[in-house]
C-alpha cells in the first residue's frame, strides 16, 4: 500500500507539472532589433528601445515574464503562426491582408508612409513617383513594399532586406526615392540633409498594433487591457519624451500630430 501511495503521489506531481498554468510561461515576443529607436540593441547586445520598454511594462502589468526573440521582419508572421513566438511587437502596421492570417491588438501608434527623395530628384509628392524614369527603393515585406507593388507600375522598384540600403541608394543617386514610415524618413533626412529631402506628409496613413495568433482571445484581451492602462497612465507620453523628444518638438513646429 505504501508503494502504491508513493506512485500515486508521484503521478499526481508529474501531472501537475504537465499542466503548467499558461500564466506561468513567459510570453515570447518577436522583434526585429534593427529599427531604432523602437527596436534596437545596446552596445552589449541587449534588446533596447521603445518597443522593449513597452514589452517590459506589459510584463509587469500582466505579471508574466517575457522573452524577446530577434528575427528578420518578414519572419515574424510565420513564426507567430507556427507558435515559435506569442506576440509580434515590432513596429508592425495593421493591414487587412495581415489581419487575414493573424489577429491584432488595439492600435497604439499612428503614422504613415512618407518619402525620402533625392534633393535634386524633382519629386515633391506621391504623384511624382509612378513614372517610367523613376527608381524607387523599398524594404522587403513592409507596407511601403506592398504600396509600390500595387501602385507603382511604371517606375522601377528596388526591394532591399534592410532600410539602410534603400536610403544609401537615394544618397548615392542610384534611386530617386525611398518609401518608409514617417518617423524613419525624418531621421534619415536629418542624417543626410545635403543629398536628400523629406516629404513627411503621409500619403498612406497607418496604425501600428501588436500581432497575436488567431483564436488566442485571452491573450489579445490581456494585451488590450494593458495598452488602455498604459495610455491612461501617460506611459506613451513618457516613452516619447525618452526616445523621441526632438521629434516631438520638430513635429509640433511643422504642424504634424505626434505618433502616440
Amino acid at each position: 500500500m505504501r508503494t502504491l501511495s508513493f506512485f500515486l503521489i508521484l503521478l499526481c506531481g508529474l501531472a501537475s507539472c504537465a499542466k503548467k498554468p499558461e500564466a506561468a510561461k513567459p510570453i515570447v515576443i518577436g522583434m526585429e532589433l534593427n529599427f531604432p529607436p523602437f527596436e534596437m540593441k545596446t552596445p552589449a547586445g541587449e534588446p533596447s528601445g521603445v518597443s522593449v520598454d513597452l514589452a517590459q511594462a506589459m510584463s509587469q502589468f500582466l505579471g508574466r515574464k517575457i522573452q524577446i526573440e530577434d528575427m528578420p521582419f518578414d519572419a515574424l508572421i510565420p513564426s507567430l503562426k507556427t507558435g515559435k513566438i506569442d506576440l509580434i511587437l515590432s513596429s508592425m502596421t495593421r493591414t487587412e491582408e495581415r489581419a487575414q492570417s493573424i489577429d491584432f491588438s488595439d492600435p497604439y501608434l499612428s503614422t504613415g508612409v512618407s518619402i525620402l527623395a533625392g534633393k535634386n530628384s524633382g519629386i515633391n509628392s506621391v504623384a511624382d513617383l509612378d513614372q517610367p524614369a523613376r527608381t524607387i527603393a523599398v524594404k522587403k515585406g513592409t507596407t511601403s513594399h506592398i504600396y509600390a507593388t500595387e501602385h507603382l507600375k511604371k517606375a522601377k522598384v528596388l526591394v532591399f532586406d534592410n532600410d539602410g540600403t534603400g536610403v544609401l541608394e537615394v544618397t548615392q543617386g542610384k534611386a530617386d526615392a525611398f518609401l518608409y514610415d514617417q518617423m524613419s524618413i525624418y531621421q534619415y533626412y536629418k542624417k543626410n540633409p545635403m543629398t536628400t529631402k523629406a516629404i513627411l506628409e503621409p500619403f498612406q496613413k497607418e496604425n501600428w498594433a501588436i500581432g497575436i495568433r488567431k483564436d488566442n482571445d485571452a491573450l489579445r484581451k490581456d494585451v488590450n487591457r494593458f495598452l488602455a492602462d498604459f495610455k491612461a497612465r501617460k506611459g506613451f507620453d513618457a516613452l516619447g519624451d525618452k526616445y523621441l523628444g526632438e521629434d516631438k518638438k520638430a513635429f509640433a513646429a511643422m504642424g504634424f500630430p505626434f505618433y502616440f
